[in-house]
């Protein structure tokens, strides 16, 4: 007889006292949002006139010419401010033309922050050709959190060959403004190339870098870039958590035979990589997340699946989810549990597969509706607030780490009052290691060329990196062995992090831990707890120290 997951045990627990969700009625939810809905517009402040009096806009005033806002009011934030005219200066200007302050209204500028204000009058000295003359945009590559949004609203732009790239790039304008968090999310042609000879000269490399320093003159003119080390002043601490998860015994049984007949390796060693490459990554992906997810193919005989219908449990139903079936899924369903019965947490849920956002479905099922939120990294993963929950997990690594940057941002931003929780869980050993240490790869490029970090550690060769198509079952982290950790004697940490060291830092000053000894995060100890067997290493840092007074 298999062991019920905590999920399984909810559904056969009987009802002993009324449930905390006892009031909640289908539809309750979308009555209250139609209520909402069926109210009369109004004015959102009423009887607001402005400092200077009420005016309708677009309709020409009489009189002399002012600004739209009181540059004096408390708040105010001045873009511009006129040289002073004497009154017979005055006289020699239309009185249309007259120069007058440029305001953004208080209402709005009095909530921005520091350097939200920094960033709007950046905009506006650039589009105006105030910092370069001639020039009439601007960069705005600030990280994710720091409220980018509300100072310019633009368009996705990531490929300078989609139509709808072409069709902005077709229209007549004479200001453009572009905005991204992350301006390397794959390699260095996506922002600049540079090259170097090994046996250049002497000359050429004087030359070499006088042109850099030129060209760094001028993109800062017009580029502006803050990391999120400006949110912990705001925010509470967040908790990073890299959990690595053993494979179940099925699971390894059908990755192994699957490595052995769609034999994937070798295609990559020989230099092909075809569409049958892609697909039994794809494969291995949906594998490390639940059996259930190849379950088809495994029915239908497809390639590499061939003869493992045999090693699925006796009476296996592929429609009924048995999360101790899959290592993360199992992890997953501890931390649920444990969230829910000790905490009034919520919590998001992150995947690149609706097909494992319906597992979620299937696993949440039985608990409260408004305890999980669901969320698809693409679909989803860029321009929410999700600030009512403060845990988030990610289940699943994408190649491209601006993806899983930007998904796992959605609880950590402005307004969050709760310490956050992120937890991105791994499959130890298996195809997602790859993928996860490629991710820091890439990190490690963008924070050497964007932020012009100097000593960043370079741990895995693109060589390693390209072994994908192997299974290491006995490892407990492939990318901590692959760290060369000076810190961990026997995969056991000896020595602490820097000093100083955050979630920003290299993965290498990070936490490691083998146990649940030194977590910050309680409800992840009582999961280790309750599945030992399926959590096999740990790396954790945090945000920021707590600041004294400061209750999170």
């Amino acid at each position: 007889r298999r062991s019920l997951a905590p999920s399984q045990l909810a559904k056969r627990k009987p009802e002993d006292g009324p449930s905390d969700d006892e009031d909640w009625q289908p539809g309750a939810v979308e009555a209250f949002i139609r209520s909402i809905l069926s109210k009369p517009f109004k004015i959102p402040i009423p009887n607001y006139q402005g400092p200077l009096g009420s005016r309708a806009l677009g309709l020409k005033r009489a009189g002399v010419r002012r600004a739209l806002h009181d540059p004096l009011e408390e708040g105010a934030l001045v873009l511009y401010e006129p040289p002073p005219l004497s009154a017979h200066d005055q006289l020699k200007f239309d009185k249309e033309k007259l120069p007058v302050h440029v305001v953004v209204d208080p209402i709005l500028s009095k909530v921005l922050r520091p350097h939200q204000r920094e960033g709007v009058k950046f905009l506006w000295e650039c589009v105006t050709s105030r910092r370069i003359p001639g020039s009439h945009g601007c960069i705005m590559a600030d990280e994710m959190g720091l409220g980018k949004t509300l100072q310019c609203i633009t368009l996705m732009l990531k490929n300078s060959e989609n139509q709808t790239y072409q069709a902005l790039d077709s229209l007549n304008t004479s200001r453009r403004v572009l905005i991204s968090g992350t301006p390397i999310q794959n390699d260095l042609l996506e922002y600049f190339s540079l090259g170097r000879d090994a046996a250049a000269s002497e000359e050429d490399r004087r030359v070499g870098e006088e042109r850099l320093r030129e060209l760094t003159s001028i993109v800062n003119r017009c580029l502006i870039r803050r990391t999120s080390d400006i949110l912990s002043k705001y925010l509470p601490v967040k908790i990073e958590q890299v959990v690595c998860c053993r494979l179940t015994p099925l699971q390894i049984e059908l990755y192994k035979r699957f490595l052995r007949q769609a034999k994937p390796a070798e295609e990559l060693r020989e230099g092909k990589m075809s569409v049958s490459s892609l697909s039994s990554i794809t494969s291995l992906k949906k594998l490390c997340n639940h059996p259930a997810l190849i379950y088809d193919k495994c029915v239908e005989e497809e390639g590499g699946f061939e003869g493992t219908l045999d090693i699925f449990p006796p009476g296996y139903n592929s429609k009924a989810l048995e999360p101790q079936l899959s290592g993360k899924m199992l992890v997953l369903d501890y931390i649920l549990a444990v969230t829910r019965s000790h905490s009034s947490d919520k919590v998001v849920l992150v995947s690149n597969y609706t097909q494992t956002l319906d597992l979620f479905e299937k696993l949440c099922r039985a608990r409260s509706p408004d305890f999980v939120f669901m969320l698809s990294s693409k679909a989803g993963g860029c321009g929410l607030n999700l600030i009512g929950a403060n845990r988030l997990v990610m289940f699943d690594p994408d190649w491209n780490p601006a993806n899983d940057e930007q998904a796992m941002a959605r609880v950590w931003r402005d307004g969050q009052k709760k310490t956050c929780y992120i937890y991105r869980l791994l499959s130890a050993g298996t195809i997602e290691e790859k993928i996860f240490q490629r991710q820091s790869h890439k990190k490690a490029l963008s924070s050497c060329v964007v932020d012009e970090e100097q000593d960043v550690e370079r741990h895995f060769s693109l060589g390693e990196l390209k072994e994908l198509f192997t299974l290491d079952e006995a490892n407990l982290s492939d990318t901590h062995d692959r760290l060369r950790c000076r810190r961990c004697v026997n995969n056991r940490q000896v020595w602490p992090p820097p000093d100083g060291s955050d979630c920003t830092s290299d993965l290498a000053q990070w936490n490691h831990s083998t146990d649940k000894r030194g977590l910050k995060d309680e409800v992840l100890q009582a999961a280790w707890d309750a599945a030992s067997t399926a959590i096999t290493f740990v790396f954790h840092q945090r945000s920021h120290e707590e600041q004294r007074g400061l209750h999170l």
